[in-house]
């Protein structure tokens, strides 16, 4: 499988990668790890988290994310050949939160520990922080890169003129510079990327690795009606999309997988491997069956017709 440079870092990555928000969610620890051995033994490498993840659930306090994945490295998960990205600065605990330099360098080794590995290969800033001043986290990471504890770092949630001001800040002093973003992009939210975060990322040359891929799952076409928002515990998140330009998207959709003998989401994760400037879609999948699903969309290339239809379809 043809690997995609992430920025500048110097990070190798497969043109999906899988998300790890689920493990300890939706999904317990036996799934995950059954799951994570199937990505990897189909030639992926990526794999994102963070270290929230998934303290929203009742009984979990965070962290369980990058603690099923620990374990997973530690059975023999073949460390040297895969990117850990994971995250900092959402919120663990009242105390625990944000991008001081003494919450991120505490916050790393709790990651390490939970990983079980001695490197971070992509430390990402979960959001921006404006209680303190832009190059604070920018000087945690460069402490923790000259101990080889971070190889690259990263940004997410982030708007574009604080991106923008967080990237001068590490030519200014000589920090690590944000080698990636990680938004909120897919066929349904399109605007902010392409409007404003785009050229950005143009400009100095960032990875762009997207969640919420397939719109919570709105792209598979699961989701048709508010009757199907009980189908799973993300379908809350859903009800925004049930609307004529969603039925529109999921329309076309339609269309392009009975034209190609696929599916929804192959072709909601082709359209972004194809779009100028991503790196690699972030999915989640609950089961091997799902899985299967995102890795046959490697392999689809749509045409020129297909992309065009699903470029007026999801128009803004």
């Amino acid at each position: 499988m043809k690997r995609r440079q992430l920025g500048h870092s110097g990070l190798k990555v497969s043109p999906i990668a899988l998300g790890g928000n689920v493990f300890g969610w939706t999904i317990d620890e036996a799934t995950s790890s059954a799951i994570l051995d199937a990505f990897i033994a189909a030639g992926f490498n990526f794999i994102d988290t963070a270290d929230t993840y998934s303290r929203w659930v009742p009984g979990n306090r965070g962290g369980e994310s990058e603690t099923i994945i620990g374990k997973w490295l530690k059975r023999g998960g073949e460390r040297q050949k895969i990117v850990i990205a994971t995250k900092v600065g959402s919120e663990m605990s009242p105390k625990k939160r944000g991008l001081s330099k003494q919450y991120i360098l505490r916050a790393a080794e709790a990651s390490l520990r939970r990983l079980r590995t001695d490197h971070i290969d992509l430390y990402q800033s979960h959001f921006d922080d404006p209680d303190v001043p832009i190059e604070e986290p920018l000087e945690a990471y460069a402490q923790l890169i000259k101990q080889g504890k971070v190889r690259a770092i990263g940004a997410s949630n982030f708007k574009a003129d604080r991106l923008l001001q967080a990237l001068q800040a590490s030519k200014q002093y000589g920090y690590p510079a944000y080698q990636c973003l990680q938004p909120l992009y897919n066929l349904y939210d399109r605007a902010d990327f392409e409007t404003n975060l785009k050229p950005v990322c143009a400009k100095y040359g960032l990875g762009v690795i997207t969640y919420f891929s397939l719109a919570s799952g709105f792209l598979t076409g699961k989701y048709r009606a508010a009757s199907d928002l009980s189908k799973s515990k993300r379908g809350g998140i859903v009800s925004k999309y049930l609307n004529d330009r969603g039925f529109q998207i999921l329309s076309a959709l339609d269309q392009v997988a009975e034209q190609l003998n696929s599916t929804p989401a192959r072709i909601s994760l082709a359209w972004l491997m194809a779009r100028p400037g991503i790196t690699a879609p972030i999915s989640s999948v609950t089961s091997i069956d799902q899985l299967n699903d995102i890795i046959a969309a490697v392999n689809l290339k749509l045409d020129h017709h297909s992309i065009e239809l699903l470029n007026r379809a999801s128009s803004y």
